[in-house]
């Protein structure tokens, strides 16, 4: 059983059957899980058990799971908690209400047990990512990303980045299958600058896709961008 399986999280639904068989899994996987029916549930317990991941139905009583993740985000205890979101609805709207309220990811109903723990591994490997040698560089699968020496290698061949391009790399592949706004990004690599749109992050997306191949960042519609989990 490895360290991963014995972090903590809290789903949250108001489906009885749904809190069972995903209870039943995770447990089994070695998980600690706790449970709650509904949003107001889900504050209490999350405060109370301090989980490293919550898995949040959209739609439920009381309070929903898009309110529940923006109350949560804003408490300091939850600024780094993974939260993902359970649900059967495909409009692109909830999807976008839920990373703009800080969602990291989405899980689609009907549950498929095996897909779940599959996902729920992928997602709690984020913070730290397996293949890290330090701080300042990063090894993830066949990329090497020296953040100190401003170097990138592909395959142990040597890729020409311009700066902007090597720090929006080093962003995205620094927790990989998160989804960052264009917002963030704007933020996080161009701080304050009046002259950087939206246009700009797209040419710099395109270009690091012609440079280190069009599968290494992910478009995620209407939200942002991700580095992909190889």
């Amino acid at each position: 059983m490895s360290t991963s399986t014995k972090q903590k999280i809290l789903i949250v639904d108001d489906e009885p059957d749904i809190l069972e068989l995903i209870e039943y899994n995770l447990k089994k996987e070695g998980y600690q899980v706790f449970t709650a029916r509904n949003g107001q549930e889900a504050v209490t317990e999350a405060k109370r058990s301090l989980p490293d991941l919550i898995v949040l139905d959209i739609m439920m009583p009381k309070m929903d799971g898009i309110e529940a993740c923006r109350i949560m985000r804003t408490m300091p205890e939850f600024k780094n908690t993974f939260m993902v979101f359970l649900t059967a609805r495909s409009e692109e709207y909830s999807e976008i209400a839920g990373f703009n309220v800080g969602a990291d990811d989405y899980i689609a109903k009907p549950i498929k047990p095996r897909a779940l723990v599959s996902r729920i591994n992928a997602i709690l490997r984020r913070n730290a990512p397996a293949e890290d040698v330090s701080d300042n560089k990063l090894e993830i699968g066949t990329l090497v990303i020296d953040r100190e020496a401003y170097l990138v290698f592909k395959d142990g061949e040597k890729v020409v980045l311009a700066k902007k391009e090597f720090e929006l790399l080093y962003l995205l592949a620094s927790k990989p299958g998160k989804v960052y706004t264009r917002e963030v990004i704007l933020k996080n690599i161009w701080e304050d600058s009046v002259v950087v749109t939206n246009r700009t992050i797209d040419v710099h997306i395109r270009k690091l896709r012609e440079k280190l191949g069009d599968d290494i960042v992910a478009t995620v519609k209407g939200v942002g961008y991700k580095f992909e989990i190889k």
